[in-house]
């Protein structure tokens, strides 16, 4: 496993962490989106609290690192790494907790198939191996999504549920393929992991969440913040799957420790 610096600067590197590939504009645009109660950047969650613009972009600069400044509105943004590394800590020690219980029964899902489902396949198959039972809910369910208008079905890979259409996997952040799924299930999971409108629907369920976002995904941030997600990872969720590798082994090392 590589050292917290090694592994900063790894982060810093392949752009998970560090000056980020997504925009300052973009991350602003979604900031007051989220501001506005748009459903699409919801994520499928509800918030207490009124959360600004300023909010939003306040708990942004904290939870991930963004640029705090509201006059910087175009160009670089940022994703602290040391947060990065911090969240990836807190999420494995709630994997630790789920995998203490008898017969655990976990549930993955991706939103982000060409990025985090590197992440994901990983810890699915480790969580396996460590005794837990992969759910899989809902398998073959069909709905238009969203704004769409096609047909989409929730398909499994290696017990990882994602949206496919037209025989290919597909970005979302739809929050109703997870509604349905715990809708399925007489007892929810002990935990899942997910990211998108997968990990918002959970959260906002009560079913204890732990979840990856990117500095443009505020939406999960106000959730962890309000308790509703558990850990909040922040990292750019569509680099180059290999470079996820030492993340995964960071909280897979974690775990086995804690086990």
């Amino acid at each position: 496993m590589l050292s917290r610096d090694q592994l900063r600067e790894h982060l810093i590197q392949t752009r998970i962490a560090g000056d980020v590939a997504t925009p300052r504009e973009n991350n602003l645009d979604h900031y007051s989106s989220v501001a506005n109660r748009d459903a699409y950047y919801m994520l499928g969650l509800t918030f207490e609290q009124p959360w600004s613009f300023r909010d939003v972009l306040a708990l942004m600069a904290k939870s991930a690192g963004v640029v705090s400044d509201p006059g910087h509105r175009w160009g670089q943004d940022t994703i602290d790494p040391d947060r990065t590394i911090d969240a990836l800590d807190a999420m494995a020690d709630s994997i630790a907790g789920a995998l203490s219980l008898d017969s655990p029964r976990l549930l993955f899902a991706t939103g982000h198939p060409t990025g985090l489902l590197a992440v994901h396949l990983p810890l699915a198959r480790f969580a396996a191996e460590r005794g837990a039972r992969l759910l899989t809910p809902a398998e073959g369910w069909v709905y238009s999504g969203a704004g769409f208008g096609r047909p989409r079905h929730i398909r499994y890979l290696e017990e990882v549920a994602m949206l496919n259409e037209k025989g290919g996997f597909v970005h979302t952040h739809d929050s109703a393929p997870m509604e349905r799924m715990l809708s399925e299930l007489d007892t929810p999971p002990d935990l899942v992991i997910a990211d998108h409108g997968w990990a918002g629907a959970a959260g906002e369920a009560g079913v204890p969440t732990v979840a990856f976002a990117d500095s443009n995904d505020p939406a999960l941030f106000l959730g962890e913040a309000e308790g509703k997600i558990a850990a909040c990872v922040p990292l750019d969720d569509n680099v180059l799957p290999r470079h996820y590798a030492p993340l995964v082994e960071r909280i897979v090392t974690r775990v086995s420790r804690a086990l």
